[in-house]
């Protein structure tokens, strides 16, 4: 099975920037971006920064936001836009949120750094400390895509076929800490009830390059571990959609053909009493022996 057209090699990427319009946007903090870059890239830190709420508010204000700085940074369409960060496995799935957004707004062309600045630079490719100003472009105007969830929509899931993936760090899953910022930043500590897990981690693997996602089929052999079958209805979750962007993507180029994300996630849904979740430690469930004639 080919690599997906999502992910992009350095090489791939210094060819693609020659041949075609291309808008290669930096989702690390302004200061790393300034300290060196991919010649040509702009920065947008919002990408990772932006907490979303799943009210149609919040929605709306999620869309407005990332039409405008979309805009801002000179997509109109025409251009490919690619995100990277400073290596898949480091920056939370950033870039990978960054490709999850444009998804969710329609944007045609959408392209992930696979290994990041570091592949980048690991690859002898030249880089640049020079702050780029793009060029406004109007953002194509359309219809969101069917991937974004709201928490009814996950709450409705709850007890159904549909597979919840909860592909938060262990600390997370087991109920020790309610985020990546820290124990206490979040009011509850747990999961979602019914919730498979497998750690985002999983479904990249080591390579001269630093980490990258795994193909097709190994991405496929860790669902399995869990049960998850590529034709499974499968909602992702993590704590604001980052990590779940990165496994997102690495399901989607595995040949999943129903991935959706609850972006809001446990930020969003930890903060709603009424929202049940789960905290105790979690159980191994086996079906019953059958018994063996004499």
């Amino acid at each position: 099975m080919s690599p997906s057209p999502t992910l992009v090699s350095p090489v791939e990427l210094q060819a693609l920037m020659a041949a075609e319009p291309t808008v290669v946007i930096d989702t690390r903090d302004a200061d790393t971006y300034a300290a060196g870059h991919v010649p040509g890239a702009i920065n947008m830190r919002e990408i990772f920064t932006y907490l979303a709420t799943s009210t149609a508010e919040g929605l709306e204000a999620l869309k407005a936001t990332f039409a405008e700085a979309f805009g801002a940074a000179g997509l109109s369409g025409k251009e490919t836009a690619v995100f990277y960060e400073d290596a898949l496995n480091s920056g939370y799935g950033q870039s990978c949120r960054g490709y999850y957004l444009l998804t969710w707004l329609g944007y045609p062309k959408v392209r992930v750094l696979n290994g990041g600045y570091s592949a980048w630079k690991g690859a002898g490719l030249p880089t640049s400390t020079d702050i780029v100003k793009p060029t406004p472009a109007s953002f194509p105007a359309g219809p969101t895509m069917d991937v974004m969830l709201t928490k009814e929509q996950m709450l409705s899931a709850l007890g159904s076929d549909v597979v919840l993936l909860d592909v938060r760090d262990i600390d997370e899953w087991t109920g020790e800490s309610s985020s990546p910022y820290g124990k206490d930043f979040a009011p509850r500590k747990g999961r979602l009830p019914g919730a498979k897990w497998i750690e985002w981690y999983r479904f990249m693997k080591p390579s001269p390059m630093g980490p990258q996602i795994k193909s097709p089929l190994e991405v496929q052999a860790e669902c399995a571990t869990a049960g998850i079958a590529p034709t499974d209805t499968v909602y992702l979750y993590c704590f604001k959609g980052a990590r779940a962007s990165n496994t997102f993507l690495a399901l989607k180029q595995a040949g999943f053909t129903d991935v959706r994300m609850y972006f809001g996630s446990w930020n969003e849904w930890s903060r709603d009493p009424a929202l049940p979740i789960e905290t105790a430690p979690p159980v191994v469930t086996r079906a019953p022996k059958l018994a063996v004639a004499a």
